[in-house]
Order: C-alpha cells, then structure tokens, then sequence
C-alpha cells in the first residue's frame, strides 16, 4: 500500500484563496489524495509536529477545519530523541524547524513521498534529495505522476 505523509501546507490548500490557477489545481490533487485515503486505498502518515503545526493556526475556521483533516491520519509518529538528531541535520542544512521535522518523520515511518507545496522546502529537498531518505513532491506533480 503507498504509503504518503501530507505537510501542513497540503492540509492547508484546499482553503487558500482558489482564484490562481496553480493553488486550485493544487488543491484538486490534494483532495484526490485525501479521497485515496477515505478509501483505504492509501496510508495516510502523520506525526506530532503535524498536530503542532496546526494547533499554530490563527484562524479559527482554519483551524479547525486542518484539525478536522487530520483526524483522519492513518498511522502517526511520536517525536522521539532519534527524530530530534536528525531534524536537526536537516536544520544545519537549511530546513525550517518544521519542515526538518516533518521530512524525519516522514523517514522514519518509511513514506514512498512526502508531499508539500512548500516551494522554498521543494526547492531545497530538490537540490539535497541524495541526502534525504524520503522522496519529496509537490501533490500536483506527484498525483499526475501517479494517475
């Protein structure tokens, strides 16, 4: 079964201002990802730090409309000292703190992608993906891939 860890932004998407081409279409492919795991036909990976991540959320509707999602996460990592060293390695080499985090996570429990539209974090899993253990895409470019 795929196995696929969703970052924040992800979550995000569907809830950002959907008048740019790009954030709608990202949106429809991170909805069609969701769909594969309502279905069973996905696992869907999440952490600690995706909780805390929202839980950072300001607005109030998107809060609890990102909680609400990731209620659904099939199989979910505790951050644990191992997590912590090599979020840090991560760090050293120009991930935000978050994003190191999640990128550890989504190693650690053996994702085939982890998915972002992050395109500061794209960028640079890009340019460092022979030191990463996890392939990392953009949900767009993934789903068309995979479809």
């Amino acid at each position: 079964m795929t196995k696929v860890y969703l970052d924040t932004s992800c979550l995000n998407r569907p809830f950002d201002d959907q008048s740019q081409e790009r954030i709608r279409l990202e949106s429809e492919a991170v909805l069609a990802i969701l769909s594969r795991f309502e279905k069973g036909e996905w696992d869907w990976l999440g952490s600690d730090v995706l909780i805390d991540e929202i839980e950072q959320t300001p607005d109030v509707q998107r809060l609890t409309r990102t909680r609400l999602l990731a209620s659904f996460v099939t199989h979910s990592i505790a951050i644990g000292p191992a997590e912590i060293e090599r979020a840090k390695e991560l760090h050293k080499k120009g991930f935000e703190p978050f994003d190191a985090l999640h990128i550890t996570c989504a190693e650690h429990t053996r994702a085939d992608v982890f998915l972002s539209t992050d395109d500061r974090l794209l960028k640079l899993a890009n340019r460092l993906s022979n030191e990463l253990h996890v392939r990392v895409e953009n949900p767009l470019t993934w789903i068309e891939e995979i479809i």
